[in-house]
């Protein structure tokens, strides 16, 4: 299957100036480097503005500063990443079947299915599940007892979702996804032993919502886990019991929230970063990758942390605030100097 839209209709879509073939037919998106004959490329990022003058695109997606140095068809935005985001949408070719039950499902009697919902081969929906109006459930994905998935969501192909999870709408989760497995609860007995604490709690996740493949979300020991709105996880995340994610925040592969742990709206976190347990962040914080946070944070902006040479816990935490103190020896000592 393949698709293609005049500049003109591309340029309505996103509300933007054309400058040269409005009629000029667009059959795909790549990047200045690569697009050729009928692709439609992006210049965001400054450090590929030389491609500018090379790229074989039939048409760029351009700022009005860029597009006075550039002779060929342009759109004209202010943003041109977020343009290139929305228009992709339209050149999206995943398949998508809607208003059909694969004869291998099974679906307890008492689940209740929204209209024109597609449910795929082996999948299995537990009693007293919801799956809401234009889902999408494919193939070896699990629904547990008494879970709802709002209007229009997408589980990919082998996720699993357990019991008493409640899903808005709109949400996306990619293959291996786990949500509502047991969270990390343990008591130590006297005998060196654990006793498990049962997670009794649920997770509950907001609209529009992606999850990546092979990310975790465990139910709560007590209450709920809970995701925003607008929360974008990328693969391999791991958000344990308790934990809340604020709206519209994005986390990077590899970092995880540990139980309780609290982080804001709109914030990022860059890949492999960790928040221990218990531990707040507020709104609009910006976290790089590797960043260990060991305390909470109360003032929006960026943080980092560094990496040590493994030491005992003991000599970790002197070294660890020895290395605050070492703009400040540094100036006294060249004070000194002086």
């Amino acid at each position: 299957m393949s698709v293609d839209f005049s500049l003109g209709e591309i340029a309505a879509y996103l509300d933007a100036e054309v400058r040269g073939d409005s009629k000029l037919r667009i059959a795909g998106l790549s990047t200045l480097h690569d697009a050729g004959d009928g692709q439609l490329a992006f210049l965001d990022n400054p450090k590929y503005t030389k491609q500018l003058a090379t790229t074989k695109a039939s048409a760029v997606i351009l700022t009005s500063d860029n597009a006075a140095n550039f002779a060929g068809n342009c759109v004209i935005v202010a943003q041109p990443y977020l343009a290139y985001a929305r228009i992709s949408s339209w050149f999206d070719l995943s398949p998508v079947k809607l208003g059909s039950i694969h004869p291998s499902a099974v679906i307890d009697s008492t689940a209740v299915l929204g209209d024109n919902v597609y449910i795929g081969p082996n999948v299995v929906v537990e009693m007293n599940a919801y799956i809401g109006a234009g889902c999408h459930i494919a193939a070896n994905s699990f629904i547990g007892a008494r879970s709802s998935i709002g209007a229009n969501g997408y589980i990919a192909a082998n996720v699993s979702i357990y019991h008493d999870v409640r899903i808005g709408c709109k949400v996306r989760i990619h293959s291996s996804a786990v949500i509502g497995a047991d969270g990390f609860g343990i008591a130590p007995r006297q005998d060196g032993s654990w006793e498990k604490i049962h997670q009794i709690g649920g997770v509950v996740i907001g609209d529009d919502v992606e999850i990546g493949a092979c990310t975790t979300i465990d139910r709560a020991a007590l209450a709920d886990t809970i995701l925003g709105d607008g929360v974008k996880l990328d693969n391999h995340v791991q958000i344990a019991h308790n934990a809340v994610v604020g709206d519209h925040t994005a986390i990077a592969s590899y970092s995880g929230l540990a139980g309780s742990a609290k982080i804001g709206r709109n914030c990022i976190m860059a890949g492999d970063v960790c928040i221990v347990g218990h531990v707040t962040v507020c709104d609009n914080v910006q976290l790089t990758a590797r960043t260990l946070v060991t305390k909470s944070i109360s003032e929006p902006g960026s943080y980092s942390s560094g990496a040590m040479p493994l030491m005992t816990t003991t000599e970790w935490r002197k070294n660890s605030v020895r290395i605050g103190q070492l703009d400040r020896l540094a100036r006294r000592v060249k004070k000194l100097e002086q």
